[in-house]
């Protein structure tokens, strides 16, 4: 950091397993990635080329690699493995992945329907080649799912072998665990958590409202995902208390009048 201040809440040093920061690239030139990263590096864990992207980016193998020179992960979004699947080829999606030096794998099923011992079963097969993440949640917004589907989906994806298992909200933060509105379904977040570790979920959380919402609830370190490039150093500034929103929240109460 630039200077000192006393009361800035500890954030756990990269690379690290829990405090992530997920952003969403969803069509950065390889110029405005460099920008990007010339800033914002230090603050960020994981790079997802939002849904299908990474089909019609130019100089795909290039961009990569601009991210994999500040040792920043790269995936490729949930919709386009669901692309791969629903063509019947899940063992070109490997062979992509590996082409391309991804490590990182999403599995999702938020555009089609997989039965939930196939989808498994693509986790198991995914962990042998790199780490997988797992997205739970539609992103049709009349499919309500019930909070004890969710419990039951995350943690048989998480014993199938999944690192994290994502909360859907796709980029615009208005289906799976938010409202229409962008509103937190509070409930079921709440539920959630009494049968998943926090550590465990990458809550979408696009909108500065819900960040703060998840910030507030599960500290400076909560795993958050689909933020905006633009918007990482202001979230850095919100996880340490050092936006209005969060200005009192790590204070001591003697300094928080």
């Amino acid at each position: 950091m630039n200077f000192k201040l006393t009361q800035i809440p500890e954030r756990d040093q990269k690379p690290r397993k829990k405090g992530i920061t997920m952003v969403m690239d969803k069509g950065l030139s390889i110029e405005e990635a460099k920008n990007f990263l010339s800033v914002s590096h230090p603050h960020v864990d994981i790079v997802k080329l939002g849904f299908g992207t990474s089909f019609v980016t130019p100089n795909l193998a290039e961009k990569i690699e601009v991210y994999r020179s500040y040792n920043i992960p790269v995936y490729f979004g949930g919709t386009l493995f669901e692309a791969f699947l629903i063509r019947n080829q899940f063992e070109d999606y490997i062979s992509i992945c590996k082409e391309f030096g991804i490590s990182y794998m999403e599995v999702s099923d938020g555009s089609i329907t997989i039965p939930h011992a196939e989808k498994c079963g693509y986790i198991e097969k995914l962990t042998k080649i790199g780490t997988v993440l797992s997205e739970v949640g539609s992103k049709d917004a009349e499919h309500i799912i019930p909070p004890y589907i969710w419990i039951e989906l995350m943690r048989a994806e998480l014993n199938a072998g999944a690192s994290y298992v994502i909360a859907e909200a796709r980029e615009a933060g208005n289906v799976g665990i938010y409202r229409g509105t962008g509103e937190v379904r509070e409930g079921l977040v709440q539920e959630i958590l009494t049968q998943i570790p926090q550590e465990k979920i990458l809550w979408e959380a696009p909108q500065k409202a819900q960040q703060l919402y998840f910030i507030e609830l599960l500290g400076c370190n909560v795993n958050l995902g689909n933020i905006a490039p633009n918007e990482m150093i202001a979230l850095e500034a919100m996880r340490v208390g050092l936006r209005g929103d969060t200005f009192h929240l790590f204070l001591d109460k003697t300094f928080a009048k």
